[in-house]
């Protein structure tokens, strides 16, 4: 008889879930995934992340090993902080902000995270790199000019709480999020929280630099594949005896304050960009192997970082290592580099200005060669003046490594400035595809092309018709552009895919860190996607037809001087000479062996610069979600409450379990 009284509250409890199920006014949750969507609201962002160098820390990170979540706020709405809070701020108040808490310790001491909302905002400039980009590089001593005057320096510091930059979608959603929060009422129990997991190794395992992260396995290296070729192959084999070299080169790798952002437009992409086009322009004259000097391309990546680029490939040719097999530092008779090129087209004059260094007869030589190339291109409105004197030297470019190496190497740098940056978003996440001006790209190339084959020649062997003949592809100006600083097409596009199949579609200029043992024939697993595209079309431009056209790749591609195009895009490839070498960057005072990353002593750098020694923490996974929470009091009074309804219940069973027996006994 004492079993009836659970079976009828079983079946009425059974009964109640089934009419709460039918009546649909309750949606089921499936899965654990159906219950966590229903909780929880992940966002879209990218973070700022923790690096490293031999002197300590910059970037961002969780303070602890564990989550951080905290109420949003609106920074514009909020004068004081009374508990740890996520903040949201504009672009327009962005470094308002950082100052502030680079002011208020009080207030940075409450300051848990800060969501940063997308958008165009109506800045003037917006630069978190200093006044001085690496003047800790610079060959001269005036490293107090001011080339970058927007440059707040703010990428550069070490920050205790997780910082991203929002989507467009997120940013609407979190601003909501914040409405929500500053419409509740005093007495409310609920708050809308942020929840950040960036969480870095190197501060879970104390490793504060990078030396000790490096011993520890908490963080690698910053680096990748930098890429050079030669316009006409080297014969190795020949007695001949080599040319001087003109060496142009460009960078392929920008910085932000955010990881993935990284778009770089004008400074250094512009200028990449139209190296391209000029490799493109320069390889459809004939007569190339005619040429007095030899031209040699050269991109590097690393370059925002120390120039992690220009001095490993400094210390290659320093070790005659297979990376630069046919190069000599000896035979290079001129640098010519292009910078950022985005921003010339004011009024519908293109005005580039050459920097220039090295022996004065050579400079002036220089210096024809670019006026005779701008009188070759008058229809296109194009000019070219010199630098300033008032200038204490070059503005921050690989040429400067260059010339820590060689003082007496002659060297111009093509900028579309003169004393002070014309980009304003200089390593910013700002500086995407809306700050350059695709006729100055176009602009650019040509004027680079034309000179670089003037410098080349000798002046009695100069041939306007050859030299009328170089024309730059506008078409594929374009098409670089959307590739390379778009989203869409990005990388999907026809010309990437036409040589590799790219790993991401949406292009960052970041140079990321440097995977596996480094090598110049490195497993393109290990390559970026930008260093394998410029590989392939480079050595595709500058090439010569394989002398077995026949050849399927890279099986039967062993010849001297071979190498194999296009293989990722359909698995075959295609054979041609061509002198195109990968050559790994990374910084000059790290070996690798053992399956790790040893620190060398400090007098292994070419450069006579210290080396800082980039590094990156490592982190399992980075996420940001936002979901309600209750107040910990309210808590404690539900638990309360629970236990007393607990109590009450158990003592109402007694009693009606004494009431039924008394009642069951009467019958």
């Amino acid at each position: 008889m004492d079993m009836r009284l659970p079976l009828v509250l079983f079946y009425f409890i059974a009964h109640l879930l089934l009419t709460s199920s039918a009546s649909g006014d309750v949606k089921p949750f499936e899965s654990v995934p159906d219950l966590e969507n229903a909780m929880y609201m992940n966002v879209d962002g990218y973070p700022c992340v923790r690096l490293l160098n031999l002197s300590g820390e910059i970037g961002c990170s969780n303070p602890g090993h564990a989550k951080v979540a905290a109420p949003v706020v609106r920074f514009k709405n909020v004068n004081e902080l009374a508990v740890p809070s996520a903040i949201l701020v504009s672009m327009d108040e962005f470094e308002n902000l950082f100052t502030r808490i680079s002011k208020d310790s009080k207030f940075a001491g409450l300051v848990a995270g800060v969501l940063v909302e997308s958008g165009t905002p109506d800045l003037k400039g917006f630069s978190p790199d200093r006044k001085f980009p690496e003047a800790e590089f610079a060959p001269y001593s005036s490293n107090n000019f001011e080339w970058n005057p927007t440059g707040s320096g703010i990428m550069w510091n070490a920050y205790n709480f997780p910082v991203f930059l929002l989507s467009e979608n997120s940013s609407l959603a979190l601003q909501e999020v914040a409405m929500k929060n500053e419409k509740r009422s005093k007495s409310s129990y609920t708050a809308n929280v942020a929840e950040f997991g960036l969480v870095m190794q190197t501060t879970k395992a104390g490793t504060h630099d990078s030396e000790s992260c490096l011993r520890e396995n908490t963080c690698l290296p910053l680096g990748g594949y930098s890429v050079w070729s030669s316009l006409q192959p080297f014969n190795s084999s020949s007695s001949v005896k080599s040319k001087p070299i003109i060496l142009a080169i460009a960078s392929m790798d920008a910085a932000s304050f955010f990881r993935d952002t990284s778009f770089g437009a004008e400074s250094p992409i512009s200028g990449f960009i139209a190296l391209l086009a000029a490799v493109d322009a320069l390889s459809r004259v004939d007569g190339l192997h005619l040429l007095s000097k030899q031209i040699v391309f050269m991109v590097f990546t690393g370059e925002a970082w120390g120039f992690i680029g220009s001095r490993r490939f400094l210390l290659e040719l320093d070790l005659h290592s297979d990376a630069v097999n046919g190069l000599d530092l000896s035979l290079i008779d001129m640098v010519v580099e292009i910078g950022s090129v985005g921003k010339s087209a004011g009024q519908g004059v293109k005005t580039f200005f050459a920097h220039t260094t090295g022996a004065a007869s050579t400079s002036t030589d220089a210096w024809d060669a670019l006026q005779h190339a701008q009188i070759s291109l008058k229809t296109e409105n194009i000019k070219i003046s010199k630098a300033s004197k008032s200038n204490p030297g070059i503005p921050p470019s690989s040429l400067m490594m260059f010339l820590r190496k060689n003082p007496q190497l002659s060297g111009i740098v093509v900028e579309d400035f003169d004393s002070a940056f014309a980009n304003k978003f200089y390593h910013s996440h700002l500086d995407n595809i809306s700050n350059i001006n695709r006729s100055a790209v176009v602009a650019a190339a040509s004027l680079v092309a034309r000179s670089l084959y003037i410098f080349a020649r000798e002046k009695e062997e100069i041939n306007d018709t050859g030299l009328y003949s170089i024309t730059v592809n506008a078409s594929l100006v374009d098409e670089l552009l959307g590739c390379l600083l778009k989203c869409e097409p990005g990388f999907s596009c026809e010309l990437v895919k036409r040589y590799i199949s790219p790993s991401t579609a949406c292009p960052s200029h970041y140079v990321g860190v440097m995977q596996g043992e480094p090598s110049s024939s490195p497993y393109l697993e290990y390559v970026g996607d930008v260093s394998r595209f410029v590989w392939n079309f480079l050595a595709e431009k500058t090439s010569m037809p394989s002398k077995n056209s026949s050849s399927t790749c890279p099986k039967d591609c062993s010849g001297t001087g071979e190498v194999c195009i296009r293989v990722e895009t359909d698995g075959k490839g295609v054979c041609v000479m061509s002198s195109t070498r990968y050559v790994p960057a990374y910084s000059t005072r790290l070996k690798f062996e053992e399956d790790s990353w040893k620190l060398l002593p400090n007098n292994s750098d070419v450069t006579g610069a210290a080396d800082p020694v980039w590094t990156e923490s490592n982190w399992d996974t980075i996420t940001l979600r936002v979901y309600t929470t209750q107040d910990s009091a309210y808590d404690r009074l539900i638990l309360m409450l629970g236990i007393i309804v607990t109590l009450m219940a158990y003592v109402a069973i007694l009693v009606t379990r004494s009431f039924i027996r008394k009642a069951l006994k009467r019958e």
